[in-house]
């Protein structure tokens, strides 16, 4: 077993507080935080461990967001036991058929999972925001500054960072006070799980909702059509984002809001992607950049984009774009 997969200490006794003494612990993922996740085996039952460290991670916020979303009906993982102090909490287990995976053996399936991803983003957007705090222009900014931040110097360029976040400044200022609905932020195929014996809207297990705020209802709808780890037909993405818009019935504006955030989100993952490999030694998500750069192309064409595609028109050369040259 890898080092990073080797469970921590204090889980054995954990689990027998738990009622768990009988349990064997399996590796079962990581991601690109501190968290690690583990199947954790017993007769007749299994369930899922989270190993949220401190300092690193807390796992409060996620258990928050779990109830919330839980109390409205939807399909959070629930908690069968928790050790704040030591970072573990014990999971509902939702299987393993992943959205991902479900769609690359059943391609037929694709659109109709994500009609009903995007049926779930509806009816979620259809009760007030969680009580947690705003994704407002501050948030937007740290996060687009990673691509300035880590991006520019892995391929050797020195850009114009106050005019960057100028740029992006001007096209946020429609949404900045738009913070209306729970926005899960990591809402995608790979942290989706279709649950056996349920069906539809019901039948999505939702995971990864730790850093949720309270923000536009676009985010997490750009964040499902296009996604960072596989592609998504355009054809898929033209005719969800009708259906949530007919579905939803959003303010004036949405669709320029959807790819003004879909700019925004690939900024960030640009430089997020980028910090991955240069800080934390994970250059898996170098292969992911050239897809991520093919999304926010199409984003900066738009017209709401006008200013900060100015600023990469400038900045950041044709052939650096795409991610092919950064290693």
């Amino acid at each position: 077993m890898a080092s990073d997969m080797i469970p921590p200490a204090a889980a054995p006794d954990f689990l027998k507080r738990a009622g768990w003494h009988d349990a064997e612990i399996l590796p079962l993922a990581g991601d690109a935080s501190f968290r690690r996740y583990f199947r954790v085996v017993a007769p007749n039952r299994r369930a899922v461990l989270m190993d949220a460290p401190a300092p690193h991670e807390d796992p409060r916020p996620f258990l928050a967001v779990a109830e919330h979303l839980i109390g409205l009906g939807f399909a959070a993982p629930r908690t069968l036991a928790a050790d704040l102090d030591h970072g573990l909490v014990l999971l509902e287990d939702f299987g393993d058929a992943r959205m991902r995976e479900v769609i690359d053996a059943a391609p037929e399936a694709e659109m109709r999972i994500y009609a009903d991803t995007v049926d779930l983003l509806a009816r979620l957007h259809g009760h007030p925001a969680a009580d947690l705090p705003p994704y407002d222009e501050d948030q937007y900014l740290r996060e687009v500054d990673l691509l300035t931040e880590w991006f520019a110097p892995a391929v050797g360029l020195t850009v114009d960072a106050a005019g960057y976040r100028a740029a992006w400044s001007a096209a946020l200022a429609p949404l900045v006070h738009d913070w209306s609905v729970t926005v899960l932020r990591d809402y995608h195929a790979e942290n989706i799980m279709l649950i056996e014996g349920r069906d539809g809207v019901d039948g999505l297990g939702l995971l990864d909702f730790q850093d949720a705020l309270a923000g536009h209802p676009a985010y997490d709808l750009v964040s499902m059509l296009q996604d960072a780890r596989r592609d998504v037909p355009e054809a898929i993405e033209a005719a969800m984002l009708s259906r949530y818009i007919e579905a939803a019935k959003p303010a004036a504006g949405f669709v320029d809001a959807y790819w003004l955030l879909g700019a925004q989100r690939n900024a960030k993952i640009v430089g997020i992607f980028t910090r991955l490999w240069k800080r934390d030694g994970k250059p898996r998500y170098l292969s992911y950049l050239p897809r991520v750069w093919a999304y926010l192309e199409r984003d900066l064409a738009q017209p709401a984009l006008a200013p900060v595609r100015a600023w990469f028109d400038a900045n950041i050369p044709a052939d650096k774009r795409g991610g092919a040259t950064i290693a």
